[in-house]
């Protein structure tokens, strides 16, 4: 426990528990989102405007509380996924721009919003994640990496021919490489950390669509809806077995 001098941050402690939890939550944005705007006929703009008002409440219930809640911050980040998945598949389907072209968009808006805040607030670190002004800059970064992950894991998977099994196994790789390079080299950990966090998004996609897509797609036809009500019991389970303490303030 840290004592009462101690300023918490409002995001959890980055453990193996948090990107379980975080893996587990990308790939249900993913089953989720594709749930409403494709199986049940949505469509990709409504689903941005259903998906975005729950975040938009969310992000400013997260900014007003004075200190950190477990199953709100969780929820904010399912609601940021999933409203990431839909934003993607508009981006690339529906504006015709295709998945690398939605991808170079999106990245050019994570840098920006990544850029913008350590010139405004001079770190981008998640330690320094306790006042309205990086809370803001976090959600925004947050929403748009999870929106890159999704047109990164559909880039990988459909138009580098890698299927989504190997789509997840290329996402996984790379992320293991991350690990390996936060144990052996000096490279910054605040890089390191948004390199797996936007890398989490596209593992999640590839995964949410192995395990819902049919047989004959590549998948292994779990259908969306029970895919989603697995992966919702799964996120609450490890909720409720992972420790969730906020992280310390820098």
């Amino acid at each position: 426990m840290s004592d009462r001098n101690t300023t918490l941050a409002k995001v959890p402690t980055v453990t193996i528990g948090f990107w379980v939890i975080k893996i587990l939550a990308t790939t249900l944005g993913e089953t989720g989102a594709d749930l409403f705007t494709q199986q049940f006929a949505m469509g990709y703009l409504l689903g941005i405007v259903v998906f975005a008002l729950p975040l938009a409440v969310l992000v400013a219930w997260q900014i007003h509380t004075t200190r950190f809640h477990p199953l709100l911050y969780w929820a904010t980040i399912l609601a940021s996924t999933t409203a990431g998945t839909a934003a993607a598949d508009f981006f690339d389907r529906s504006l015709g721009i295709g998945y690398a072209g939605g991808a170079a968009v999106l990245l050019t808006g994570v840098l920006g919003a990544l850029a913008v805040w350590r010139w405004t607030l001079g770190t981008v670190s998640v330690a320094s994640v306790s006042g309205p002004k990086a809370e803001s800059f976090y959600w925004l970064t947050i929403t748009l990496s999870q929106t890159l992950g999704t047109a990164l894991g559909d880039w990988a998977a459909d138009d580098g021919g890698l299927g989504y099994a190997g789509g997840a196994a290329l996402f996984g790789g790379l992320l293991a490489l991350l690990v390996l390079a936060w144990w052996r080299t000096g490279i910054s950990r605040v890089v390191l950390f948004w390199a797996a966090f936007i890398l989490t998004r596209p593992l999640g996609a590839t995964v949410g669509d192995f395990l819902d897509k049919p047989l004959a797609q590549g998948g292994l036809g779990f259908g969306r809806d029970h895919a989603t009500l697995v992966l919702v019991a799964l996120i609450a389970l490890a909720l409720w077995l992972i420790p969730q303490r906020a992280g310390k303030a820098h």
